[in-house]
């Protein structure tokens, strides 16, 4: 068994969980020709997680995050699986990134959403959506620039996935405050979760306006039927994409190799 684990949280819906073991599959292949002691499958829960007693340290010494048995079991805390000391290959977000995780992680690379609308190599965007109906669903601008249309959005109910997000709350903010404006042009702010639930509550009317990133916009055409009372209303900036991370603690020749084999693969 490896003293390592791996998880692929951001995007690992129920419908698509054998599309996302396939992409695991491909990385672990990738990962073991390099020599890397590779776990065989995904964690997808905290009682997944080795027990760190005493709870997870920084290079100080001071604790940052739990021990993992103390956690629910059948819940995946994004934050503390980033964090494990035995976390080999994991997706995150820039906005945790930004806001301190970087601190405690190692960048492994990026993936490619060439294959997503709004979505151009290490870059993506957010679809900025609204209940079908209010405007025609614009695409994606072919220079990555934003398109933010404000005057449709002011005084209408916002809802995010969390604060942390980059594609959800933290682009669309910067790409408003490029324009003069700020999140204070919505009547209402909320956060629902998830961009799946951000789609749901404004098909039902709870919410006005959501970003969703654009690799979950096009998950959310195939398998929610939510979005197809949804309609893209604008755009934010293209940005790089979730990175692929490792713990802070991992060899520096298993960063090495980790980054070899995932820039092979894009």
């Amino acid at each position: 068994m490896s003293e390592f684990i791996a998880a692929l949280p951001m995007y690992d819906w129920p419908e698509v969980r054998h599309e996302v073991d396939a992409q695991w599959a491909r990385l672990r292949d990738a990962f073991r020709q390099k020599d890397i002691d590779v776990p065989e499958t995904l964690m997808r829960r905290n009682g997944d997680l080795p027990p760190v007693p005493g709870g997870v340290r920084d290079a100080a010494g001071s604790v940052i995050a739990p021990d993992p048995a103390t956690l629910p079991p059948n819940e995946l805390d994004f934050h503390k699986l980033w964090l494990h000391p035995a976390l080999l290959f994991a997706q995150s977000c820039w906005g945790p990134m930004e806001l301190g995780l970087s601190k405690h992680v190692q960048l492994v690379g990026q993936p490619s959403y060439s294959a997503f609308e709004g979505g151009q190599g290490e870059l993506y965007s957010s679809a900025l959506v609204m209940r079908a109906g209010e405007l025609p669903s614009v695409a994606s601008p072919a220079d990555g620039s934003a398109l933010i249309p404000v005057d449709l959005l002011r005084g209408k109910r916002f809802t995010f996935n969390s604060l942390d997000s980059m594609s959800g709350i933290i682009a669309p903010t910067r790409d408003l405050e490029a324009l003069g404006e700020g999140l204070d042009i919505f009547s209402e702010r909320s956060e629902s979760g998830g961009h799946r639930a951000s789609i749901i509550a404004i098909a039902e009317g709870k919410a006005d306006v959501a970003a969703i990133d654009c690799q979950s916009w096009a998950q959310a055409q195939r398998f929610e039927p939510a979005a197809e009372a949804v309609a893209v209303v604008g755009w934010t900036r293209r940005r790089k994409g979730l990175p692929f991370i490792t713990a802070r603690t991992t060899p520096e020749r298993i960063v090495v190799a980790l980054r070899e084999a995932v820039a092979a693969l894009a």
